[in-house]
């Protein structure tokens, strides 16, 4: 096992101080947005060895059987199959949304027949894997993600009263089928009128208040639109985002984001676990490229429900479901009642594994050896490797998903 050096993304939506205060340090007065860990080529980890550090991507391509496992190897080859994050939004994120495997794999090898370079700032596909992803909150937790029901957008829009609406609040309570509907409005708002969304914009602030002063039911929602508002104002993605749910996540609990469902982060600190892939095609609410006609061939247009992700237990163990075996995210408490045991809680797998220390601290051991970790820390721990861990806190472990494993199943 190795502890792992980190590499914080200081993206400009980035809170300055959640994650230092997670971790008990001074905050630099930079946005710290994202830290990462994991072997991803764009920022891998590095482990601490004979006293020097390697990347953990050059590591594991050194001894990839070893390192990842047989299993593993095969289903995945070799390279690790997911990222595990902090990440700490205090202002929104773009929204976006991400390919399928098959659409994944056509778009980037269609880009690389063109010559499209892998950094240029135009390319929708920097590689050929899918990227679902989940997030646990470790504080509330806010964000955009799914669309609303045709009758549910048509209601919101209405209430904005905006001139320039009507039309799209007709199309979409009249819709015969909720699909086409979703497709024809969110296509439109892609590309505005001029002048729409400075309206809606300023629809949204006086409505809010109203909505403020009543404490009145759709408070919290409207009050999230304003937010994006305000942050991008002038961005035309303001308007396909007023078409998604609005969702809060206490402590704890979770949200899973397939392939094609449009979404955007709000606010919080939370744990991110996905797939490694970093292909992101962007709706708005973003000064990055927006390939309107590529996107469209991704988005699913369905109003799924986005109810919070509860954890299954498993034994002293939180699972959160997922309908893919790329990732398995649990938590552990550790220390509790439950946990007082003289020998320290094994983690088994059989597959490589990042334990991510968020509370209190941790022991891990192996083979007689000990490694601490504090809030923020994380250790990594190879496929033939069996580890323990104790403590008093709790850890976060992210390792590769058994296929066929029940635990690890949801619906998509």
């Amino acid at each position: 096992m190795d502890l792992l050096l980190n590499t914080v993304q200081p993206y400009a939506w980035g809170s300055t101080t959640a994650i230092p205060e997670l971790m008990g340090v001074a905050p630099t007065g930079e946005p710290q947005a994202e830290l990462w860990m994991g072997a991803h080529p764009a920022a891998p980890s590095r482990v601490v060895r004979d006293g020097g550090t390697l990347p953990l991507d050059r590591v594991i391509a050194a001894d990839p059987a070893r390192e990842l496992g047989p299993a593993g190897l095969r289903r995945f080859g070799p390279r690790l199959p997911f990222l595990l994050k902090l990440l700490a939004a205090d202002a929104p994120l773009s929204l976006q949304v991400h390919p399928d495997l098959a659409q994944a794999a056509a778009g980037f090898a269609v880009e690389n027949a063109m010559g499209v370079p892998l950094d240029a700032p135009h390319r929708n596909y920097r590689d050929g894997n899918h990227k679902p992803e989940m997030i646990v909150a470790l504080t509330p937790f806010e964000g955009l993600c799914g669309f609303r029901t045709p009758r549910r957008c048509a209601d919101l829009l209405d209430r904005l009263e905006v001139p320039g609406l009507r039309p799209f609040a007709a199309a979409l309570r009249g819709a015969r089928d909720d699909g086409a509907a979703l497709r024809e409005v969110f296509t439109a708002f892609l590309s505005p009128p001029p002048g729409l969304v400075a309206e809606v914009a300023g629809a949204l602030a006086r409505e809010a208040v109203r909505e403020a002063e009543r404490d009145g039911p759709h408070r919290r929602d409207l009050g999230a639109f304003l937010a994006v508002a305000r942050a991008h104002p002038g961005d035309p993605g303001l308007l396909p985002a007023l078409m998604l749910r609005h969702f809060v996540l206490a402590p704890g609990q979770a949200t899973y984001l397939g392939a094609g469902v449009p979404h955007a982060y709000l606010s919080g600190l939370g744990v991110e676990v996905m797939a490694g892939s970093d292909n992101v095609l962007r709706c708005g609410l973003t000064d990055k490229h927006v390939d309107r006609d590529e996107l469209l061939k991704v988005v699913r247009f369905s109003a799924l429900p986005t109810a919070p992700l509860a954890p299954r237990a498993d034994g002293d163990e939180h699972v959160y479901p997922a309908p893919v075996d790329d990732f398995r995210l649990s938590r552990i408490e550790l220390g509790a009642p439950a946990r007082s045991r003289s020998r320290p809680r094994p983690l088994d797998s059989g597959a490589p594994q990042i334990v991510l220390c968020t509370r209190g601290g941790a022991r891990l051991t192996s083979a007689g050896a000990t490694l601490g970790i504090g809030p923020g820390q994380a250790v990594y721990v190879p496929a033939w490797e069996r580890v323990g861990v104790s403590g008093e806190g709790t850890v976060f472990r992210a390792t590769a998903g058994v296929p066929g494993d029940p635990r690890n199943r949801t619906d998509p």
